[in-house]
């Protein structure tokens, strides 16, 4: 009798500790994720977009094509979307340089009405009337600490893209094998781990697969949006359109407010703004809140307050790569949680 109480009490020390080391263990994981974010970001980012070419690579293994050359083929694929990526950069760029003076004033009168709109209101005066608004506004800052600012995020973003792809090729080529290790250290069991990976990938290709449609059409409508209104810069609003989108339900108010504020500046009738501010909100209204759910289906209901929670969470430890991997990353941990007896309490809440 002595000796069963003992194993009870040496069971529930040990539940205790095991409670206390996880609190301990996982806010040093996510300290480590943040740290070390220029090598996960990549890493976890190349894993979804390896998800969208594993059909075509189980394709070209069903009819016994070499491996490199299946590799080959999706850096081929890969190149011509860059290719296709830049040249509408190359076009939204032209646009912009190709402004004509006209309109540079015509903004900066109607951000010096709206700045002095602001300054009655609130009883302070911050620009001189006399000076250019915009390098008023410059001058308060240094421009080139602006352009390191620009450049470093440049070279970032490029070193970021290019570990990405060498990711994606170790990911296709199973240099990196994610069923093996999710049997080798979460799971532990074959079966699992196999039927596991299976639901992520469903899922998680579905989700991605989704995302990338409604953002196109997102895109595209907005740049309709503009050219119907005679808005300047569709090819570039669009573009930012389809980027932004990625970012779950914040892209939406992005896109709309900062082209609102534009349209604002180049529209001069009141009720032509109106329906333009109108018409590209029914574009996300339509795509975002309605045909994207539809398509999504009942695998991703996530409920409003965990997807701000995630996106505040993994925003602050990844940035607008954390903001764009969110809802990805919440459901890949959700299908986890929900193979635990113990953790399906939490898969189910949030749900």
């Amino acid at each position: 009798m002595q000796n069963h109480i003992d194993y009870l009490e040496t069971m529930e020390n040990r539940k205790t500790t095991n409670i206390l080391l996880l609190f301990i263990v996982i806010p040093f994981i996510f300290y480590l994720l943040k740290i070390l974010s220029f090598i996960f970001i990549p890493l976890v980012a190349s894993m979804f977009i390896a998800l969208l070419f594993l059909p075509l690579m189980r394709w070209f293994n069903k009819r016994k094509v070499p491996k490199f050359i299946s590799i080959f083929v999706v850096i081929l694929i890969f190149a011509a979307l860059f290719k296709i990526g830049g040249e509408l950069v190359k076009l939204s760029s032209r646009e912009i340089l190709a402004t004509d003076t006209l309109f540079l004033k015509k903004a900066e009168t109607k951000v010096l009405d709206l700045m002095t709109s602001i300054e009655q209101f609130f009883g302070i005066e911050y620009f001189n009337e006399s000076e250019n608004i915009f390098s008023n506004i410059f001058q308060k800052e240094s421009v080139s600490k602006y352009f390191g600012s620009t450049l470093d995020f440049v070279s970032k973003t490029l070193t970021m893209t290019l570990m990405t792809a060498f990711f994606v090729i170790l990911w296709l080529a199973e240099s990196i094998n994610f069923e093996k290790l999710m049997n080798n250290t979460i799971l532990k069991q074959k079966y699992a781990s196999v039927k596991t990976f299976m639901k992520i990938e469903k899922d998680l290709l579905t989700f991605i697969k989704v995302k990338i449609f409604v953002s196109l059409l997102t895109g595209i409508g907005t740049g309709l949006a503009c050219v119907i209104f005679d808005v300047n810069f569709p090819i570039f609003w669009g573009l930012f359109a389809f980027i932004i989108n990625f970012v779950q339900m914040v892209g939406s108010f992005v896109c709309v407010i900062s082209l609102s504020l534009f349209a604002f500046v180049q529209l001069d009738t009141t009720s032509v703004l109106f329906f333009f501010i109108l018409s590209i909100t029914g574009v996300q209204v339509l795509f975002g809140s309605i045909l994207e759910p539809i398509f999504m289906g009942r695998s991703f209901s996530i409920n409003i307050i965990t997807i701000l929670v995630m996106l505040m969470f993994w925003g602050y430890i990844w940035g607008i790569a954390g903001l764009i991997m969110a809802i990805p990353l919440t459901v890949f941990i959700k299908i986890i949680l929900e193979k635990f007896p113990k953790t399906k309490v939490i898969a189910s809440f949030l749900s």
